[in-house]
């Protein structure tokens, strides 16, 4: 049991290596076929140890960044999401027993992906299979099958691996058949690409005013920050007029652009009416609002029209765990310590389903780890979004792995909606992205910078959209059946071997890993 845990624990480890900044996304089938070969043979009692393990590896890892956040947060937060790898290992134990395991096994690998990227206090989908393949053949495949699906592919390739490795290498035609149900979805995807239908043109202004000092301190220089936006805006207001650039039809602002409600704070108030009214266009702003509740905040995009002033809004859906609101704050963290006593005001949770309208354009806004979560972008693509903004902070992150982590993400979600993607960030990376993930323009981390740039607007619904969730709550359903089977073998196992006691010596045929007749 000693090697198989440190076995999985190198997997987990390999696994967090896939995703940016190392961004070795072949390692991810192999991480998988490690911790498949490490459970393979134990009972279910046994085997959420090495997974455990694996998790945990994994997670610590891939989101060590958390802890420019406060050691606490990202000791909390990992832990937490290294909790479902022990269910996952008991799973396996049980699907292995199966015809067939390496689909079933896959299955409820994209099944806890799916869980634990809703549930509990809504979720945390970072480290998803599928958010490692940005430049990989695999990225092809989102527009159709959605992360959930390119998920499924990618687990599977893992779990045939080790059905390789554990002896189905003994069986060529099987193996030929199950490399080619690997192999095929995704030629298929790069061969049929997707394109949504053109719907116009416009013309966006991406502001990243910069951050003084050290870069990840905003709270402390928030002032600083929002007149730098201002400064940045009115800047570009005096290139357009003097034609060095051309006129946007609509300019975003980061998160956090104002760190103070724009609607109480006279001087905030003052430089955007500023900035607004010298450019002449809506401007996106990112503010922090008071909520009616003065326990909460809200986390808002906020269009900001030069003749009607602050109007259309959206609210940030999913605030961070630990790191803008605190969970079970009154029971199992009462008291917030550590520097979870950073955070005196919870961030309350946006349910808006409809694009922003700016400028005559649908705009399916985000802010930040919005970015990650299907629903609240796949909801106001469908009701007609034509762009997708991502407002970031990322101030916090500076000088971690967060902030690439957060932009392939953001250029996966262009190639799986269909949409071009406007970035805007305090202090890094800002940029626009086009359909097939391609970065078009981009700002550097610590500087200050406009980009100005003709999109095109989209409409229809690629595959993955129209699906929505439904492709990773089908691989859960497939798990939860395929366990009710696996189930049922003891069962049938033990009235074989009451019939050998009657009589019937008929010896049950050998099986593969596989559990396919030898």
């Amino acid at each position: 049991m000693l090697l198989r845990s440190l076995a999985a624990l190198l997997g987990g480890v390999l696994l967090a290596l896939a995703f940016e900044p190392v961004g070795l996304a072949v390692l991810i089938p192999l991480s998988v076929a490690v911790l498949v070969c490490c459970v393979h043979g134990q009972p279910a009692r046994r085997a959420w140890l090495p997974t455990l393990l694996f998790g945990g590896a994994f997670c610590f890892v891939l989101m060590f960044w958390m802890r420019s956040v406060g050691p606490d947060a990202w000791l909390s937060l990992a832990a937490l999401e290294t909790a479902f790898f022990a269910p996952l290992g008991a799973a396996l134990a049980w699907l292995m027993r199966l015809r067939w395991w390496p689909l079933w096994t896959a299955c409820a690998w994209v099944g806890v992906e799916t869980i634990r990227g809703g549930w509990p206090v809504g979720g945390m989908p970072w480290g998803r299979l599928s958010y490692a393949v940005a430049g990989t053949p695999w990225a092809e495949a989102l527009p159709w099958l959605g992360f959930s699906g390119v998920s499924l592919l990618l687990a599977v390739s893992g779990t045939m691996l080790g059905w390789l490795v554990l002896g189905g290498w003994r069986r060529p035609r099987a193996a030929l058949l199950a490399l080619a149900a690997v192999l095929v979805p995704v030629t298929a995807a790069a061969v049929a690409t997707y394109s949504t239908e053109p719907a116009g043109r416009t013309t966006v202004a991406v502001v990243q005013g910069n951050l003084p000092g050290t870069g990840n301190d905003l709270v402390a220089v928030h002032r600083d920050v929002t007149r730098n936006q201002v400064e940045a805006t009115v800047a570009l207001a005096d290139r357009v007029s003097s034609g060095e650039v051309a006129a946007p039809d609509f300019v975003i602002w980061p998160e956090n652009s104002t760190a103070v409600d724009p609607f109480l704070d006279p001087e905030a108030n003052r430089g955007i009416l500023e900035a607004v009214g010298a450019v002449g266009v809506p401007v996106l702003v990112g503010g922090i609002v008071d909520a009616p509740d003065q326990d909460e905040v809200l986390n808002q995009g906020i269009v900001w029209d030069p003749t009607t002033g602050g109007g259309d809004r959206y609210t940030k859906r999913h605030p961070v765990p630990f790191g803008e609101y605190i969970p079970w704050r009154d029971t199992v963290f009462k008291g917030n310590f550590g520097k979870l006593r950073l955070i005196p005001r919870d961030m309350a949770q946006g349910t808006r389903r409809e694009p922003l309208r700016i400028g005559g354009v649908l705009v399916a806004d985000a802010i930040c780890f919005d970015v990650a979560y299907d629903d609240g972008i796949h909801d106001q693509v469908a009701r007609g979004g034509q762009l997708l903004t991502v407002q970031t902070s990322n101030a916090s992150f500076m000088g971690t792995s967060q902030i690439e982590q957060q932009f392939e993400i953001t250029r996966l979600r262009a190639m799986e909606t269909g949409r071009y993607v406007a970035v805007a960030a305090v202090n890094g990376v800002s940029g626009i992205i086009d359909p097939d993930g391609q970065v078009l323009e981009s700002a550097g981390a610590r500087t200050q910078q406009v980009l100005v740039r003709e999109v095109g607007l989209r409409a229809g619904l690629t595959p993955a959209v129209r699906m929505g969730s439904w492709p990773g709550r089908v691989c859960l359903a497939l798990a939860l059946v395929a366990l009710l089977f696996s189930a049922r073998r003891p069962r049938r196992a033990a009235t074989r071997r009451t019939a050998e006691q009657a009589g019937d010596t008929t010896p049950e045929p050998a099986r593969d890993a596989a559990g396919n007749p030898a």
